[in-house]
């Protein structure tokens, strides 16, 4: 793309720092991974230059996670297109039609509303390739700070659920919206005081939250008539962040996102 021909290479040493910090981070998540698992690396570019980006795209990480629908928009405009841009900040259904505007958004980690679905497969063109992926984003902690819906008890009355209302909302009513699975951040101190051999509780609580909506759905749709789950037909998780992406993985996440780790600590927002 002419754009990212353009633009202004970081450092040799910066761009040595990246590579190795990358590398590090694949051996890390390769060493992490269940046997069965080949889970996705999303590094996490938010307040990062584009040119930061194209440093790891030259050694070969296609997928990158961006919070701010603003920022996603620019950097989207000048970087390659074959970039996978995943999207895993407070989604706003104001602003889904500039998300939708970008022709390599692959995913939206953080749906919490039927209001926001909509918007979505409103604003997305008829001629797009194949539905946009979807992860429904679940507060495990129950921390007021987060966002996301509730998880869910094999023992509630899950038709009445929010989540389960969004799932069947997204599967029924929103063709261009593809549920591919479900989302968490987990509490902090849950990711700094676990020993190794402690399982995370937010973790196991998606796990869980993952087992009975996946049950659910088994049930109230037919198997030739799922629009939801990956390719298997599995509802994936995505858990773990630069604290405690290894623990995550061990606890079978399919997703990790990782930011300090791949580009170092981020400057703070200005404006």
């Amino acid at each position: 793309m002419a754009e990212a021909a353009s633009l202004e290479m970081p450092s040799p040493e910066r761009i040595t720092e990246l590579k190795e910090s990358l590398e590090e981070i694949r051996e890390r998540v390769n060493v992490a991974s269940l046997p069965e698992n080949s889970p996705t690396l999303v590094a996490v570019s938010k307040y990062k230059p584009a040119s930061d980006i194209l440093a790891c795209y030259r050694n070969g990480q296609l997928d990158f996670g961006e919070n701010y629908v603003q920022e996603l928009e620019e950097k989207a405009r000048v970087l390659p297109a074959d970039i996978r841009w995943h999207f895993i900040g407070t989604l706003q259904s104001n602003k889904a039609k500039t998300l939708a505007s970008i022709p390599n958004l692959f995913s939206i980690q953080t749906l919490g509303s039927i209001k926001a679905a909509t918007a979505l497969n409103k604003a997305l063109p008829g001629d797009r390739a194949s539905p946009l992926r979807i992860l429904i984003q679940v507060n495990t902690s129950g921390e007021d700070s987060k966002s996301g819906l509730s998880p869910l008890a094999s023992d509630s009355n899950l038709s009445e659920s929010d989540l389960v209302l969004l799932a069947k909302h997204v599967i029924s009513e929103c063709p261009r919206l593809h549920l591919e699975g479900l989302m968490t951040i987990g509490a902090l101190e849950l990711s700094l005081t676990a020993s190794e051999t402690e399982k995370n509780a937010d973790f196991e609580r998606l796990k869980e939250t993952r087992d009975t909506l996946a049950s659910y759905l088994k049930g109230a749709y037919p198997d030739g008539d799922r629009r939801w789950g990956d390719a298997s037909g599995r509802l994936v998780l995505s858990m773990g962040m630069s604290s405690d992406f290894e623990a995550a993985l061990k606890a079978g996440s399919d997703i990790v996102r990782v930011g300090t780790g791949i580009f170092g600590q981020r400057a703070k927002k200005t404006s």
